[in-house]
């Protein structure tokens, strides 16, 4: 059979530990049969990002930019037992986070819906996506604690030296405060961000904040969705039979537990961080949760939702078996592909992606599974694979 032909290349930035294993069990049993892969690769891994002082996650995001498709592997984010481990010249940041502010993205989770891992909230029918607001609030907040009595003000002095203030509280004792803030731009690359996510996906966007408590701060958020919306957007959702829709968080959070799924939920950054973990959970695993930022120039870059699975990494490097399950791993190289495919206009990788998702899939219903799965599975009597023989299940299946 001749191999499909890529004619633009998608970057590939590979990571660490188990999942860096898993990658490559994946290019070699589920992908290099069938496709002339065509990457540009950027090794992510810890010890190499320390080599080159972080500059080759710079440089793959600036990749990203140029073939607007890009593959990532889980990467470690360094905390202080990792900068012994590695020897480490700083404890660099986020690869994530690095890429994340030079693609300005935004990130959607979605849960991978299989029979038989049923989820916890019984209505649940389709997959609920996430999109969060990964810039400011609380993640680049400024915290003091407060000694005794006092006053506490907002103070914003203009470039011409005025000052406007805003008592935030008189303190007659002990507290704490926070200060944060966001910039216009970086909501307004969120709400196109999601209202593109939304007409390429063909779902509905919800999206909520509390603006009836916080008027000025969540009440821009709201503004400037709706004026987008109205803008630009509004005749594109309407043609698409798609809708947008505001609410408060918790009438969203109460909305969301009755519903059926199959739409996106917008949420600011807090909101996002812990709502991303609930639906994961509820679904069944983090290891069944796709990941995709998506930037509004049209830059794509596909992970998986989950981390770098070090304890069974350290399984691994001890010759011990281990049961590691890769479906979202796979499914970040689908998703890839099928963009490229897309954006190519490249039919054939599109529908490789399609079968080798089904593949996945239908090697999971038909009782195969790695134990993460095996544990928490409806179906009866699972077959508990290895983390190599899970992939060659589905290579059979494919």
């Amino acid at each position: 059979m001749a191999k499909i032909k890529m004619t633009t290349p998608i970057v590939e930035m590979d990571g660490d530990e188990m999942t860096r294993i898993l990658w490559k069990m994946i290019k070699e049993h589920l992908l290099e049969p069938y496709i002339e892969l065509n990457t540009e690769y950027y090794d992510l891994g810890l010890e190499h990002r320390n080599e080159t002082n972080d500059q080759v996650t710079i440089d793959s995001a600036n990749a990203t930019k140029k073939y607007k498709v890009a593959v990532k592997c889980a990467t470690i984010t360094p905390n202080a037992a990792r900068m012994s481990e590695y020897d480490l010249k700083e404890m660099w940041k986020s690869p994530n986070g690095t890429i994340r502010a030079i693609l300005d993205g935004t990130v959607f989770r979605a849960p991978i819906v299989v029979k038989g891992i049923e989820p916890c909230v019984k209505n649940w029918k389709k997959p609920i996506t996430i999109a969060r607001h990964a810039y400011g609030d609380v993640y680049k907040g400024s915290e003091m604690k407060i000694p005794g009595a006092g006053k506490v003000e907002l103070v914003y002095t203009a470039e011409d030296g005025s000052e406007t203030r805003e008592l935030v509280h008189e303190f007659d004792g002990a507290g704490i405060v926070q200060g944060m803030h966001n910039v216009n731009a970086s909501i307004e690359s969120f709400a196109r961000s999601c209202f593109n996510y939304a007409l390429d996906t063909k779902q509905d966007l919800w999206f909520a904040t509390k603006d009836t408590i916080s008027k000025k701060y969540d009440h821009t958020f709201k503004d400037i969705f709706q004026e987008i919306y109205d803008e630009e957007y509004k005749e594109k959702f309407e043609a698409a039979g798609i809708t947008y829709f505001y609410t408060l968080i918790d009438d969203a959070v109460a909305r969301v537990m009755k519903s059926e799924g199959g739409y996106i939920w917008a949420c600011k950054n807090y909101d996002g961080d812990v709502m991303s973990d609930m639906v994961s959970s509820a679904f069944g695993s983090l290891a069944m949760m796709t990941s995709v930022l998506v930037s509004p120039e049209g830059y794509y870059e596909y992970e998986a939702a989950h981390g770098t699975v070090q304890r069974h990494y350290y399984k691994h490097l001890a010759g011990e078996e281990t049961s590691t399950n890769s479906v979202a791993t796979i499914f970040a190289w689908t998703g890839a592909l099928r963009k490229r495919g897309e954006l190519d206009g490249n039919k054939e990788l599109m529908e490789f992606a399609d079968r080798l998702e089904k593949a996945t899939i239908d090697t999971i219903e038909e009782g195969k599974m790695t134990k993460d799965l095996a544990l928490i599975t409806m179906i009866p009597d699972p077959t508990v694979l290895n983390s190599e023989d899970f992939i060659k299940a589905i290579a059979e299946k494919l």
